[in-house]
């Protein structure tokens, strides 16, 4: 009889444990968070802050969370021992600790692995250890955070009366980010400019580098950088710019009119590091450069691979990988690659905010055959693993090694320049090939005179800056600090959920909605929108998971100190909803137009989003007819008004509800009969008559439906068998 329990989060991970650790134990999944802050209190905050104390109020979640918390109940009352194994960042400490309130625990083993394998998990069963109260604190402190901005602070931009819906303290400042992009796009004037070049008869082409002053020129520094977000699209080399035509109708004519002779010829062997293996935010923008995933499918697809036991813990921003992992991959290399094995393995360096017990996203074993692995995996989990192999596997090898030469020649008084690369030595670029192509010069000499063969100019335009590809978003909200690594994917995704941006192209543009809503906080909350004031506020967060700070006495006193204050003046903000649009320079919102009319102008009807309706929009006028909506019906298939209008006087009369003997099973009142209509159909349910019964959350669910076997419950089944009186 099994002794032992062991309560994961993911129900993904069972199997695969059970089977690991065998008879002995009952692994079950606690399926995420069981709890979260109520809504009970001044604001529905679900806390309080009294001093410099903190009072919490977590309930369950929902519905099935009540379900799982019954069943651990029962699954602890079977066993002699309870250890938990939720996973290993500070969510999941949080995790633990609600699931030792609930469960009644009162000293729980906790344990952590980065990896679902037989070593390393009973490894970390053989080392457990107790709840980290630091990590805890840092925990409960965001969820505060995140609730006290989010409940106190969306209300401000309700009143912009535009669907503007919430507002978020790393969603308002990477919302910011985004906006701030547009309007530069937006300000910007392009300008013409030309590329001025020579083709030589030897082979090879030269740009226009300037006026010789000196006779040698060096070569420029070259940055070494591994870009995970950038394109496939290296930029093709142009000329030093040349701001009018007539100029380089005159560089051209100089080139002809003066022979050509190389002054300066420098080629040096540059190497070339692997580049670390992946973290959260480069496997994130990896896999949306290179596989065109949303970071969201990104760790939906990474927590798959993590729970089949295929890679780490995909929530991580340490690039530092175990002494057995570099020595696998060593074996590996020198089986079948021993002329990529370095003398000395690589050593990455984090981030100074990276937790180093972490390791980085890699490939638990690195024999895995892939071609089992393609038998066995869907398309999407399989590209992925392999690009985390291939990175992992790239950051154990030797270097690249490239032949770089520089040429200078020049006519006249002009310079002219070209570049060459050759790559002598793949090294790790032949698994993770971020390499430009070869670029052949010729063979040169120093002193060379050169024949020229064709000498012209290219006419371009100044670009605007790029809108950020979602990759690059993750990029930048890693370099700005705002959010951490397991933020930056549900964070983007509530942005487009919100209507806040749209993907257009693989780029993110803001909506109308977006830009209004950033004006908007600009005026109202400032410094919520700072990506340094974001950043400060993690920077907190982390000081807090070590133990540098009380998560009570930080919340309390950001909130009296900045808060309060900030919310005061943002309320004193004039809102004009009106001319919201209208104000700022971006113009009125462009609503998709239906080819339905509208009754009363005979105006083609604008086509409004919305998550609440089944045709996910609804018809509105926009051409100065008030209260003309128009809504799907799937019963008459055919757009109309609805059928009822609550009138918005205050001292009509309510529509009277039929009262019946039926009791309600919270409070067991009579339940009352209320009519409505969905989907052009009307519709009828039961619920609580009291007065106030719907601000209570235990009368959340009371509500019963007809069906065809009477009035029936998703929470308290079919009325009949609770209650056989006859409606009143």
């Amino acid at each position: 009889m099994p002794k032992r329990l062991l309560v994961v989060e993911s129900p993904g991970k069972v199997k695969k444990l059970s089977q690991i650790l065998g008879a002995d134990w009952i692994v079950r999944a606690s399926c995420g968070h069981i709890r979260e802050l109520s809504n009970d209190g001044d604001d529905s905050l679900g806390f309080t802050m009294d001093g410099n104390t903190v009072r919490c109020n977590y309930i369950p979640r929902d519905q099935r969370a009540k379900e799982t918390i019954q069943q651990l109940k029962a699954a602890v009352r079977q066993v002699d021992e309870v250890v938990l194994a939720t996973d290993p960042d500070r969510e999941g400490e949080t995790i633990a600790w609600h699931l030792k309130e609930t469960l009644g625990l009162r000293d729980p083993k906790r344990v952590v692995y980065t990896e679902i394998t037989p070593s390393a998990v009973r490894n970390a069963i053989a080392h457990p250890r107790k709840l980290d109260t630091n990590l805890i604190g840092a925990g409960l402190c965001r969820d505060c955070l995140d609730k006290l901005v989010g409940y106190k602070g969306s209300p401000l931009v309700w009143a912009l009366n535009n669907g503007a819906k919430s507002v978020g303290r790393v969603q308002s400042a990477t919302l910011h980010l985004i906006c701030q992009r547009e309007r530069e796009i937006l300000a910007f004037v392009p300008q013409d400019y030309w590329s001025v070049w020579v083709d030589y008869q030897e082979g090879f082409r030269a740009f226009y580098k300037g006026t010789a002053n000196i006779e040698k020129e060096t070569s420029e520094p070259e940055t070494e950088t591994h870009d995970d977000a950038a394109s496939n699209n290296p930029d093709k080399p142009e000329s030093k710019r040349v701001l009018s035509e007539a100029e380089a109708n005159r560089l051209v004519e100089e080139a002809k009119r003066h022979p050509h002779q190389i002054i300066h010829l420098e080629g040096k062997l540059v190497y070339r590091q692997p580049p670390p293996p992946f973290t959260t935010s480069t496997l994130q923008q990896a896999a949306g450069s290179k596989l065109k995933f949303s970071p969201d499918k990104t760790m939906q697809v990474a927590q798959k691979l993590y729970e089949a036991g295929l890679i780490t813990y995909m929530r991580t921003d340490s690039v530092m990988l175990s002494p057995e992992f570099c020595a696998s991959a060593r074996q590996w290399l020198e089986q079948n690659d021993p002329e990529n094995v370095p003398q000395q393995v690589a050593k990455q360096r984090s981030s100074k905010t990276a937790q180093e017990a972490h390791e980085a996203i890699r490939p638990t074993d690195v024999f895995r055959p892939s071609v089992q692995l393609r038998a066995e995996l869907p398309e999407d989990e399989f590209n992925l693993y392999v690009m985390i192999w291939k990175r992992a596997i790239a950051s154990q090898c030797r270097p690249a090694q490239l032949r770089k030469t520089l040429v200078i020649t020049k006519s006249g008084n002009i310079l002219w320049q070209a570049r060459g690369q050759v790559i002598e030595f793949y090294g790790y670029a032949k698994y993770w090939l971020n390499l430009s192509k070869d670029a052949v010069l010729p063979l040169l000499q120093q002193g060379q005179k050169l024949n020229l063969a064709k000498a012209g100019h290219d006419q371009k335009q100044t670009q605007p800056p790029p809108r950020y590809s979602e990759p690059k978003l993750v990029q930048l909200m890693e370099r700005k600090g705002i959010g951490r690594p397991s933020t930056y994917a549900p964070t983007i995704a509530t942005l487009k959920k919100r209507n806040y941006v749209d993907l257009k192209k693989d780029n993110l543009q803001p909506t109308n909605l977006g830009l209004e809503v950033d004006e908007f906080l600009q005026k109202a909350l400032p410094d919520l929108l700072e990506a340094e004031f974001t950043a400060k506020m993690e920077d907190a967060l982390d000081a807090i998971s070590e133990g540098k700070n009380s998560w009570q006495h930080y919340l309390t006193n950001w909130n009296q100190s900045y808060f309060v204050p900030a919310l005061s003046k943002a309320k004193t903000v004039v809102i004009n909803s009106s001319t919201t649009a209208k104000n700022n320079n971006f113009g009125e919102r462009k609503y998709e137009t239906s080819k339905t009319r509208c009754p009363e102008c005979k105006e083609c009807l604008a086509k409004i989003p919305s998550s609440k309706v089944k045709k996910k929009y609804f018809l509105k006028c926009v051409s100065g007819c008030e209260n003309i909506v128009l809504f799907w019906s799937d019963f008459s298939k055919k757009w109309e008004a609805p059928k009822t209008k609550t009138s918005t006087n205050e001292n009509s009369p309510k529509p009277s509800a039929k009262i019946t003997a039926y009791p309600c099973p919270v409070c067991k009142k009579p339940l009352e009969e209320y009519s409505y209509i969905k989907d052009g159909q009307n519709k009828t349910m039961l619920r609580c008559s009291g007065q106030d019964s719907w601000k209570d959350t235990k009368h959340k669910d009371v509500a019963y439906f007809h069906t065809a076997k009477g009035w029936w419950s998703p929470k308290f089944g079919n009325l009949n068998e609770l209650n056989a009186d006859k409606r009143g």
